[in-house]
């Protein structure tokens, strides 16, 4: 070759290189070279703006600069790799920009050979996948919604067609046996097998009525109310459910509109949450009840929340209890569905607030950390009216005069809660735990009426009791998830019965009916 060939081919060469160079400097890419040792030797245009730091300030510094300190221990296999002469490495990873800011990069790193063929340092090329990463994480976070939201539904038409069928089967039920009682009423044996039946058929139609609300089928008109008012309302019987261990704190904030629920099934909504909690935490804990206004008028955040766009009062239930793991939240507002042993829960409760509050319009969303505790976000919708100066829902009974009730209760914080509520509005309680003592009570005091437990004591509690004064009329609590263990058919087919949980106020109006009817009226 002679010298003008030469010359050519060197100028040639030149060019490319200069081409490369302009290429490498114009990239989008950050592009860095460093030593085998991590020392940074170059710095492009790209990575100036990746990263934030200029080639003055970063060239001769150790390419760790770039990594979080979690992940230091990542990149020295990849160096090493490569220093033994291995291919290029392409993975997704993290690094770090010069303000902390953590992003995501898609980066490959491979050798660079000298003119001898040998590893004389590392090149890396990284791109900026932030953006993708979250954009890939919103679809299916979307989509994960849409399927939850799908089998929610599905769940929910189900629900309602077994409730209503079911709640219809036992309409008929109850028809015939009410029918029954009345021809029976001279045949003891039968007539106590009837009444047997009702009462396990009135349990029965309670957990069909909880379908119903579930499936948002339920029947009740929707109501306006007061949230920071029926919190307040609701805090001693809230206190009683958690039990005297833990501690109960109520955040509100002042001033919140009324919302387009009606007050006692925000009141349920409460207590089912505070059961749940109460669960979590058997050796004790803190709930805290939290209210605040939310206005997701932001398209992403009403996504985010499973609402559409609005203004809302949103409730935060947390509690500190054991957690749970994802594949229980996943279920976790599923009918029937209970980490519980057989026989300690229906499984309904969750389900019943997740129907409260999707049949009034709002959302609800549960996050949780085992060992850390969980934390529900409700989101209830607002009506365009001012907040009433008092409660929606008012006391329409008049205070007792000093009558003695009989409270019989084999829980101690029920029947303390119970015994409250009737002091405070004027009556004289007497308390019992066992039917030996509620006995022993009855036959040394004037009672006006025996407000007893369904199923502790129970059934010998009701019949040794009318036995004893068969005057005295008896109301009957009994829980949804009472059923074998109901009251005995001594009690009567008409016996009075109030559901668990109860309200104060509907207590205080069942026993104010009870006290004032006449004997023909149940």
């Amino acid at each position: 070759m002679g010298p003008g060939n030469a010359a050519s081919s060197a100028g040639g060469e030149g060019k490319a290189r200069a081409r490369l160079a302009a290429i490498v400097e114009s990239s989008s890419d950050a592009i860095v070279s460093t030593t085998l040792d991590g020392i940074i030797t170059s710095w492009n245009a790209g990575a100036m703006v990746m990263y934030g730091y200029t080639a003055e300030e970063i060239i001769g510094q150790g390419v760790w600069l770039l990594v979080p300190p979690d992940l230091t221990a990542e990149l020295v296999p990849v160096l090493d790799q490569i220093r033994r002469g291995g291919r290029a490495v392409l993975y997704e990873t993290k690094r770090m920009r010069k303000d902390g800011t953590i992003i995501d990069v898609l980066v490959s790193i491979s050798p660079i050979r000298d003119d001898s063929g040998a590893i004389a340092g590392v090149a890396a090329v990284s791109r900026d996948i932030t953006e993708r990463n979250r954009a890939q994480a919103q679809r299916e976070q979307t989509a994960d919604r849409r399927h939850e939201a799908e089998r929610m539904e599905s769940l929910s038409r189900l629900a309602g067609a077994v409730g209503n069928s079911f709640g219809a089967s036992l309409d008929t039920i109850l028809s015939c046996a009410d029918a029954l009682a009345e021809v029976t009423a001279d045949n003891s044996a039968l007539h106590a097998d009837v009444r047997y039946i009702q009462a396990v058929a009135e349990s029965a139609a309670r957990l069909a009525g909880e379908l119903l609300v579930f499936s948002g089928r339920d029947p009740a008109p929707p109501g306006l109310a007061d949230l920071n008012a029926v919190l307040i309302r609701t805090r001693e019987l809230l206190q009683v459910v958690i039990g005297g261990h833990s501690e109960l704190r109520l955040l509100t904030t002042p001033g919140l509109p009324v919302v387009t629920v009606d007050a006692a099934q925000i009141e349920q909504l409460l207590l089912n949450l505070a059961f749940n909690a109460s669960d979590a935490m058997p050796s004790g804990g803190t709930l805290t009840f939290t209210t605040r206004l939310a206005d997701l008028s932001e398209e992403q955040d009403a996504e985010r929340a499973g609402a559409r766009p609005g203004q809302y009062v949103q409730l935060r239930v947390s509690d500190t209890g054991c957690g749970m793991d994802p594949e229980t939240m996943r279920h976790v507002f599923d009918p029937f569905f209970t980490t519980k042993q057989p026989g300690q829960g229906g499984g309904l409760g969750l389900s019943t607030a997740y129907g409260i509050v999707t049949k009034a319009g709002g959302a609800i969303t549960v996050g949780s950390e085992e060992g850390i505790g969980t934390t529900f976000h409700i989101w209830l919708p607002t009506a365009r009216i001012p907040a009433p100066a008092q409660p929606v829902r008012l006391p329409l009974v008049a205070p007792g005069h000093g009558e003695i009730i009989l409270v019989v209760d084999g829980k101690p914080a029920a029947l303390e809660i119970t015994a409250r509520i009737l002091q405070r509005s004027g009556y004289q309680t007497l308390e019992a735990s066992t039917s030996e003592e509620a006995l022993s009570l009855m036959s040394s005091h004037d009672i006006r009426l025996l407000l007893a437990d369904a199923e502790s004591p129970g059934s010998a509690l009701l019949d040794r009791a009318l036995e004893m004064k068969p005057g005295v009329p008896v109301l009957c609590m009994s829980s949804p998830g009472f059923g074998a263990s109901g009251p005995d058919p001594a009690a009567g087919p008409r016996t009075p019965r109030i559901g668990k949980p109860f309200t104060a106020l509907d207590l205080l109006e069942k026993v104010h009916a009870v006290l004032t009817a006449t004997p023909t009226e149940f």
